[in-house]
């Protein structure tokens, strides 16, 4: 007998990136720190080995008013919190567009509420192969099938597998809704570059001739991309979408401040369709009402602070380390190159990806690590190495280690 729906996936959680998280520190705790390498945080972690609270974010969120934090925030965000989170995250590359902005639980919430948008159950949604472990649990939340494209052709973005999966896809439902994690992709680290994204709006502005296109853009980690100065630039393509088209960018203002646990983000909704956009509008503010009713009122209130009042020392402290991940990534991948290591194409951020087609084997090779006090996470057709939480010193000589081990996995 069971009590809940029928069609509920009752089967236990597992994460494997927590799962893998806790066996790190268990071992930490029989081995010490100088002995594992722990590779499987997706946090920012400093030289000391301990998670970055940003101070130039966490001193004035400490400084807020106790009733500022305990009060209801509004279900969309503040009119103050949606125009800074529009204006830091466009910095109006796009601004010909209509648009809106609805404040949600995180980046995780943004996508959440996408995925319930636009789809009717049993229909498919597109994401990548190599991607985010959850976008699949999410789409299984709302019932929806899953086709994926394969990201890389050689060492490039893969456009070609886009258009064969979305041209299998265009007879079968009305509407086309396409998941891109970029720039600074997870796990891979890799960005698109501008012409890639040219490529991709006039493809996507072709299908949108028979079928309405939905483009969700995961951007949770660009404002750790190495070229911050240019990060929004291939936003300015957004500009050419025809009418049919939809972008929904889900930002994470978690990420951002590195206030992971502080869960607060946004989507931003554009189109050249005022009232489509209404519509979603509506739609994602019910969404939110019905599941965590509004978003915290003093992430709200810090970011706000942060964005327009003390930008500069934020900015100057992030840099720092966006420095300080080069030199790990870096470090890391000249290594690979050097031992015959062979990853995914990375450009910035938090993660490098080990490229392993076969994910069986990837598993066997994750336990081989596990011997050796090393903690990695298995993804699709490889394994994530979170240099975004790995002190240089653990990213010295880890490749060839990696090599090493790999060699006596069969």
């Amino acid at each position: 007998m069971t009590f809940t729906r029928k069609s509920a996936n009752t089967i236990p959680l597992h994460d494997e990136i927590f799962s893998t998280v806790a066996l790190a520190k268990q071992d930490i705790k029989t081995y010490g720190k100088e002995v594992v390498t722990n590779a499987t945080i997706g946090s920012l972690y400093g030289e000391d080995n301990t998670l970055v609270a940003f101070e130039s974010v966490f001193h004035h969120y400490d400084e807020i008013s106790s009733k500022v934090k305990a009060a209801y925030g509004s279900i969309a965000g503040t009119d103050l919190f949606k125009k800074t989170v529009y204006d830091w995250v466009t910095e109006n590359k796009c601004s010909s567009l209509e648009h809106s902005v609805i404040a949600s639980v995180g980046g995780t919430g943004s996508i959440s509420s996408l995925f319930s948008t636009f789809l009717e159950e049993g229909e498919t949604i597109i994401y990548p192969e190599i991607g985010w472990s959850n976008y699949e649990l999410i789409a299984s939340q709302n019932n929806l099938q899953a086709k994926t494209y394969q990201l890389f052709e050689d060492d490039h973005f893969n456009l070609n597998s886009v258009k064969e999966v979305i041209h299998n896809l265009q007879s079968k439902q009305e509407k086309i809704v396409f998941v891109i994690n970029d720039p600074c992709h997870n796990p891979t680290g890799y960005s698109l570059t501008n012409e890639e994204w040219k490529e991709l709006i006039q493809f996507l502005n072709e299908v949108s001739q028979t079928n309405p296109v939905i483009v969700i853009n995961d951007i949770a980690y660009i404002d750790f991309s190495n070229n911050l100065n240019h990060s929004r630039d291939y936003m300015k393509n957004f500009e050419d979408i025809k009418e049919n088209v939809l972008i929904c960018l889900s930002f994470s203002c978690s990420k951002t401040l590195t206030s992971y646990g502080l869960r607060s983000g946004a989507t931003i909704i554009l189109g050249k369709d005022a009232q489509a956009i209404k519509d979603v509008t509506a739609v994602s503010e019910k969404y939110a009402r019905s599941t965590w009713s509004n978003s915290p009122n003093g992430a709200m209130e810090n970011f706000i602070w942060v964005i327009n009042e003390n930008k500069d020392a934020y900015l100057k402290e992030k840099e720092t380390y966006i420095n300080l991940m080069k030199q790990r990534s870096d470090l890391f991948i000249q290594e690979a190159n050097a031992c015959g290591l062979e990853l995914y194409p990375y450009k910035e951020g938090f993660f490098v990806t080990l490229k392993i087609e076969d994910t069986n084997y990837a598993r066997k090779v994750k336990e081989a690590f596990i011997k050796e006090h090393i903690f990695t996470v298995v993804v699709k057709h490889g394994i994530r190495v979170a240099v975004c939480s790995l002190p240089i010193e653990k990213c010295k000589g880890l490749a060839s280690k990696m090599k090493a081990i790999m060699n006596t996995v069969k």
